[in-house]
């Protein structure tokens, strides 16, 4: 196989997986290929991964997993390796129980270390903790190109690595988290979506919803609008005229979850016999994710653990108007960077927004095209792809001259 068609290969997580990042790298590679039909676009995934150019290889139970992902690596001979990062992808156990703190992972790097090599860790606090520093800095010095998806990921890391008398990696890209072009959903489409997904068969549904939206667990914290929904209901009527509702939509995920998973599903159904609400079961991933938010006038995401969000992507792609916590990580960021979405701090000041968003049309309007805007200039998968080859030509060229890649600081 020549360098002119040599395949770029991706190693993640992959679906059928309920998996964030998963589904991240099914998109990603979606308009990587799209971008590169004259290369193959290959996957090398957990052993629960499947599809046509997935390698399902990488069985996390054994110590020395990444054995097997370095011969393949070795047998395909890549144009680059990207590789999809999260901790507890990679993380390998004992039978005690002890993690090996991605060390295994760290082999990896080592062992493939002949080829370009891009890596997108997926959770980069703010604030890291001393695990994280550590990685952070062990990743940086064994790889190319380090792709962030946030502005402040990078500059914390120009004030938390001098701290400890560590240079600052010059190696670290910017790319946002991409989100889909194609999903823009005209006024002219919701009634029948509605009829779709069965709300035409609940007569009380008003013409106007709210979102709750995503994967049911503990750190979405539904209950907090839920909480109030009843008083926001009836304010908004008196202030509007209108009726509203909240479309609360999703399952659960992870089992350590299910205490929660049952309280929020069931304010939600004690609203639901008020006719203040509707609970709608569904995998949220796929096309139906976007229809579901797709007949939501605005959403609220109210999490309280959030580094990055596949939920925020599909919103922006939806160009919704939304409501979300701060300060949290790359919500926050997003936000302020899109201009897209309204931030709340205390219960209070969500009540506030909520009513302030559901009685003012034109806001929403604006909103909504405000992320219409970021989509097409800067999350849009085919920008993200677009900047994803720049990754891959100075990893190239950072092995080819045998020198670091020279990225400017951010501040």
């Amino acid at each position: 196989m020549t360098e002119n068609n040599a395949p770029i290969v991706m190693i993640s997580s992959y679906p059928p997986r309920l998996c964030g990042i998963g589904t991240f790298c099914e998109e990603a590679r979606e308009f990587i290929k799209k971008r590169h039909p004259e290369r193959n676009v290959f996957v090398i995934s957990h052993t629960d991964g499947e599809g046509e150019g997935v390698f399902p290889i990488i069985d996390i139970s054994k110590r020395e997993w990444w054995k097997p992902v370095s011969k393949k690596i070795e047998e395909l001979k890549p144009y680059v390796v990207h590789i999809e990062h999260e901790y507890g992808l990679y993380e390998y156990k004992d039978d005690y129980g002890q993690g090996d703190g991605n060390r295994g992972f760290l082999t990896l790097l080592d062992a493939i270390n002949e080829w370009p090599i891009v890596v997108e860790p997926h959770t980069v606090h703010g604030r890291l903790t001393d695990f994280e520093t550590h990685f952070v800095h062990d990743l940086c010095v064994r790889v190319d190109i380090v792709i962030f998806k946030c502005h402040y990921q990078k500059w914390r890391l120009e004030w938390t690595f001098p701290g400890r008398k560590w240079e600052v990696p010059h190696n670290i890209m910017i790319i946002p988290h991409g989100a889909r072009p194609d999903k823009h959903c005209p006024p002219s489409e919701i009634p029948e979506l509605r009829r779709e997904i069965g709300l035409d068969k609940k007569p009380y549904i008003s013409d106007h919803l709210i979102g709750l939206t995503g994967w049911i667990q503990s750190n979405k914290r539904w209950d907090i609008l839920t909480s109030m929904w009843e008083d926001i209901a009836f304010e908004v009527k008196e202030k509007t005229g209108q009726e509203w509702d909240l479309l609360a939509a999703g399952t659960i995920r992870d089992p350590a979850h299910q205490q929660d998973y049952d309280k929020y599903k069931a304010d939600v159904e004690f609203l639901e016999k008020k006719g203040l609400a509707h609970y709608y079961e569904f995998i949220p991933r796929g096309d139906i994710y976007y229809k579901v938010m797709a007949v939501c006038d605005f959403i609220v995401l109210p999490s309280i653990d959030e580094t990055q969000s596949g939920t925020l992507a599909r919103i922006i792609a939806l160009n919704k108007p939304y409501i979300t916590t701060a300060p949290m990580e790359g919500l926050t960021s997003q936000t302020l960077e899109s201009g897209g979405g309204l931030l709340f701090t205390t219960k209070e000041m969500l009540r506030k927004k909520v009513i302030k968003m559901a009685c003012d049309e034109q806001l929403r309007f604006q909103l909504g095209n405000n992320l219409r805007q970021y989509l097409d200039k800067v999350v849009s998968w085919e920008v993200v792809a677009k900047q994803y080859d720049e990754s891959y030509e100075m990893a190239r060229n950072a092995k080819l001259i045998g020198k670091e890649t020279k990225i400017p600081p951010e501040f």
